[in-house]
């Protein structure tokens, strides 16, 4: 069976090939950045082992490990080293001699990965499932990446070398914002968890007619965008938002159907990450790595289609979740 710590072991090791390739380099705080997360994803499952046995020390040292990559993000040492014009122009001559078959490979990734959760159930060995269910999305987008990978080198005729140096290279050039996704993720669970969301629950029922379905909706959807705002992803917003308007008003108040209003309510977070900074590996990466001279230019972008996706995400969530 393919389980999801199949794919935090394949990350690990992708981690530990770009850490030694940085250090090969004597690139040495960008060569600790990424041994210290492949340490994570690597002995993760030993850690927890080890804190269940009794013994602190392997989480402490990780703890330790994290306070280091904060220390190494905040000093600004980390990034790409930079290239050569003969290497820029072999790039740019490969990009125009493939030109569309070069998103083929990416668009392998969704498809793949919802045929996977699809079909998940009955895909089978024998008496044994090949996709693990209770982590089945995630496991089937671990696949999807290598079958991606796959398909990118026979794209582009390339060697297995060639493809993870490349995936290296994009590594580096998101740095620190590689995490956030991870980090913001774990920021709502926090949050979740230290009573956030009762206190916007009892903020809201001050603030707005908590009778009303459209206001507690309103405040909802907006709330996941404010949240989102601020905090740089969805997956941080969601949680909080959920346990504070999402549960107690609208499914338990005003019986909303929690799937729809849960599927719904995510995307319409996804418009604030369209409208933030804080989600730099979004906005501000692409910036940078595009050279745009505008650092905010994506942002200016996509602001319109930010604001008409957020009044459709409303209505589909009005009309679909009192059904």
């Amino acid at each position: 069976m393919l389980r999801i710590e199949h794919v935090y072991w394949l990350l690990g090791a992708f981690l530990a090939f770009a850490a030694i390739a940085n250090l090969r380099e004597r690139r040495i705080p960008m060569a600790a950045f990424w041994a210290i997360l492949a340490c994570a994803f690597l002995f993760g499952d030993a850690i927890l082992a080890a804190l269940a046995a009794g013994s602190r020390w392997p989480a402490q040292a990780m703890g330790v490990g994290v306070i280091g990559l904060g220390i190494m993000a905040a000093r600004g040492k980390l990034g790409t080293s930079a290239e050569d014009e003969t290497t820029l122009a072999s790039r740019r001559a490969s990009a125009q001699r493939l030109g569309n078959r070069l998103f083929g490979p990416a668009l392998v990734i969704p498809l793949v990965t919802l045929v996977g959760v699809l079909a998940g159930p009955w895909l089978r060995w024998g008496e044994t499932v090949l996709i693990e269910p209770r982590h089945a999305t995630l496991t089937a987008l671990g696949l999807a990446c290598v079958i991606a990978l796959i398909a990118a080198l026979r794209v582009t005729r390339a060697a297995l070398a060639t493809g993870m140096s490349e995936g290296r290279r994009v590594l580096d050039a998101l740095g620190w914002a590689a995490l956030l996704p991870m980090l913001l993720a774990t920021l709502g669970s926090v949050f979740a968890s230290t009573g956030v969301g009762d206190a916007i629950s009892a903020l809201v029922g001050m603030l707005i007619p908590v009778d009303s379905r459209l206001a507690c909706l309103l405040a909802f959807a907006l709330g996941m965008v404010l949240f989102t705002v601020i905090m740089g992803n969805a997956f941080a917003a969601f949680p909080v938002l959920m346990a504070g308007i999402g549960l107690p008003l609208l499914v338990l108040r005003h019986g909303a159907d929690p799937a729809i209003l849960g599927s719904i309510g995510m995307l319409t977070g996804y418009c604030g990450t369209l409208l933030t900074p804080m989600a730099a590996n979004f906005n501000i990466v692409p910036a940078v790595l595009l050279e745009l001279p505008d650092q905010y230019g994506v942002i200016r972008a996509q602001w319109p289609s930010a604001l008409a996706l957020l009044a459709v995400n409303f209505l589909l969530m009005w009309f679909l979740v009192f059904r």
